[in-house]
């Protein structure tokens, strides 16, 4: 039997999705790169996007699917993630025999505890999860150059 499966994921510095279209801003990058906080500042919040699509064959049946979106570290412990369903049933208009897709742009504004590797990583039911290998760098500040001498 034909199950539904995760077909694109992308991470982005933006994501829409609005009639079936995503929107993607900043998109398709493998390295993040944060600021140092500010002195006596609080941690840095980084703002991700997430484009997914799901493809759901005509011949998969129409039950709703557990969707889970999550970013896990080099020892696979999750440091950020969501859950949602996929409502699979078909829309009106769509010929038979054709496959459906479903577009989502999610949004993750996370802390992430060091700089380091990190994996973003969706499962969808019992199919085979689909990973990203991403990298989040610390950006070092240089000193000002000191102003000229006359």
């Amino acid at each position: 039997m034909e199950m539904p499966e995760v077909e694109n994921l992308v991470l982005a510095n933006h994501v829409e999705a609005v009639n079936g279209l995503l929107y993607i801003s900043g998109g398709g990058w493998t390295d993040h790169w944060r600021p140092q906080p500010p002195v006596g500042g609080g941690p840095i919040v980084s703002h991700l996007g997430v484009a997914v699509t799901v493809v759901v064959p005509a011949a998969a049946p129409s039950i709703p699917q557990q969707l889970s979106v999550t970013i896990e570290d080099e020892q696979e412990r999750q440091v950020a993630g969501l859950q949602t369903q996929i409502n699979q049933a078909r829309p009106p208009g769509l010929p038979p025999g054709q496959p459906q897709r479903i577009s989502l742009a999610l949004s993750f504004n996370i802390v992430f505890p060091v700089a380091g590797d990190y994996r973003l990583v969706a499962r969808l039911g019992i199919s085979t999860p689909r990973e990203l290998q991403f990298r989040v760098h610390d950006v070092i500040p240089t000193q000002a150059e000191a102003p000229p001498v006359n």
